[in-house]
Formats: C-alpha cells, structure tokens, sequence
C-alpha cells in the first residue's frame, strides 16, 4: 500500500489574495509582509539576495525542484532563512516572531515571484525605500548580544 501525497488545505498567501498582504520589498529584499492581513502586523521576512546571475539562476532551479519534505537554505548577509516545501504548491519561509518560531506559508507562484526580485537587475518602488528605512531603524532599536 502507499501513501499518497497530501494536500495541505492550511491558508496561504497567494498573488490573488483577497485581502491585500504584501506592503513592499524593500533594497535589502526583505519580504514586508501584514500578518494574515493585518495591516496593524507587519514584519520584514529576509529574501534571497545573490551577487550573480548564475547564482541566481541556481538558485531558482533548487527553489522549483524541491519536493514535499525537502528545505532548503536562503542565504542572507546576516543570517539565513529557510524555504520548506510541505506539500505541492505549499512552501513555508520559516521566522521568528517575537523570538518565536513562525512558518509563513506560500503558494508557489506568489514564493517564486518573490524569489525573483533577487534577480540582479531587479530595483524596488520608489515607495518602498522607506521600508529599508524603517527596517534599519528596527535593527537600531535592538539590543546588542554581548558575550559573558
């Protein structure tokens, strides 16, 4: 006997979304996203950012060929996010909120969109520099880990 896939029926942002989800994405490719559609929730989840096109294209073909199960790395300058696919059509970006772990889940189109704005012709609005703005502002507000 074998098992089948399974279709994850968990909601998900989508391009067609009814309720307006996406504020921007800033220069540094974060994902500015209002939580569930809450425009009083928003966080900056960090995107994919290459220094090539050939690193870029690889990186989308890994993206496209993950299966149910399988994760994979998303590097950033600071600190790396993971892309798991759960099922067909269903990625999760793993977070944290409030120093929780969150997984914001994504169908396909909408996660490969995204992964295409580290494309390395890619430029943001206008009006999104002012997230990039307010992210480093947020980076300010933290405190710095200090060794004992």
């Amino acid at each position: 006997m074998t098992m089948g896939i399974s279709f994850c029926l968990s909601p998900r942002y989508r391009l067609d979304d009814e309720c307006p989800w996406l504020e921007g994405i800033d220069p540094s490719r974060n994902y500015w996203i209002k939580v569930n559609g809450d425009r009083n929730f928003t966080v900056a989840i960090g995107g994919l950012m290459v220094f090539c096109l050939n690193e870029f294209k690889q990186f989308i073909r890994q993206f496209r060929s993950l299966q149910p199960g399988e994760h994979m790395a998303l590097p950033r300058i600071a600190d790396t996010c993971t892309i798991h696919c759960v099922s067909p059509n269903c990625y999760a970006l793993e977070a944290q909120i409030n120093n929780a772990p969150v997984w914001h889940l994504f169908e396909q189109e909408t996660l490969d969109s995204l992964l295409m704005t580290a494309h390395p012709d890619w430029k943001c609005a206008p009006s999104d520099v002012e997230l990039g703005r307010k992210f480093l502002l947020r980076s300010f507000e933290q405190t710095a880990v200090t060794k004992n």
